[in-house]
């Protein structure tokens, strides 16, 4: 893997890259979006069978997230309209991959917080691309509204920079519960026990978002989930992939809604996969080729 480093077109904030390519001329490009409270470097296994079968990858670390801060102060902030400055990001990182491989279609790959920002940029910027693959999909919380208001008043009282826990246990305290047993405070990211001894052991993972922070997850979400605007590309193949046992999409009536916007926005191609056993992390699971070997299969077509 190579890397590099991109500025900013919002605010000049430097970009960490991460990406590679085959030695012949890739078959596409795969643009990576990470989630929350996480890092490029834990796609590298990902990135690695996707080179190996023939396609260029690219994955940056968002804004408040692993190399892409000033400090360690900012692991978790965004800054005034974070949101839709880290979705312009994922524009010019798309725009430097076509750069360098010019006339090779793109995929965009978004998992959790990064399937939000993929929405959100398909709103904008679908012209751009020639698939999406949402990963991990959050499914719309009804509380959010709250959760804004109450993150704009921390911020105001108590510092942007403030990490509240009382918003970290409302946002997640629930997740763990059916996996409490398998002593792991975040086993519902995966079952592979290697993968969670390494995330709960990586201090780019293991930190609380910023109020700033917590103000942008939750206003990207308003945006991903408002449907509003007109598709400049119906043509895109949108494809949803999920784990059964994903506490993000709470159930299935939920992801459905999911599903079903972005057939409302104009897409004729919408397509899901459940995979059963599955926890947030499917690409990470213990089953992860079968995960792998779809992507791929997305890709072919």
């Amino acid at each position: 893997m190579k890397t590099d480093i991109l500025l900013s077109p919002v605010d000049g904030l430097q970009l960490s890259l991460l990406y590679d390519s085959p030695a012949d001329a890739p078959k596409g490009i795969v643009q990576i979006a990470h989630g929350m409270c996480e890092h490029k470097e834990r796609y590298i296994p990902l990135m690695e069978f996707l080179v190996k079968n023939g396609f260029a990858v690219v994955c940056n670390d968002h804004r408040g997230h692993g190399a892409s801060v000033k400090s360690e102060d900012d692991l978790g902030y965004m800054g005034k309209d974070g949101w839709l400055a880290m979705v312009k990001d994922t524009k010019a990182v798309t725009e430097w991959a076509k750069a360098k491989w010019p006339g090779v279609p793109l995929t965009l790959f978004g998992h959790s917080m990064g399937s939000m920002v993929v929405r959100s940029y398909a709103k904008r910027y679908d012209d751009l691309i020639d698939c999406l693959i949402v990963c991990g999909c959050p499914s719309d919380n009804p509380a959010r509204g709250g959760g804004i208001l109450m993150s704009k008043l921390i911020g105001r009282i108590k510092g942007w920079h403030y990490r509240p826990q009382i918003m970290q246990t409302m946002s997640f305290g629930a997740y763990n519960k059916p996996f409490k047993d398998e002593g792991w405070p975040a086993a519902w990211v995966c079952s592979d026990p290697d993968i969670l001894k390494a995330y709960h052991s990586d201090p780019l993972c293991q930190y609380v978002f910023t109020a700033d922070g917590f103000l942008n997850l939750l206003l990207l979400m308003k945006d991903c989930y408002t449907n509003v605007g007109k598709t400049h590309h119906p043509e895109l193949p949108v494809h949803f992939i999920s784990g059964e046992l994903d506490p993000c999409r709470v159930d299935d009536k939920a992801l459905g809604k999911a599903v079903q916007l972005m057939k409302d926005r104009g897409y004729k191609e919408v397509t899901l996969k459940l995979y059963p056993g599955m926890r947030h992390e499917i690409h990470n699971e213990t089953r992860h080729q079968e995960v792998w070997d779809d992507i791929l299969s997305y890709l072919a077509k």
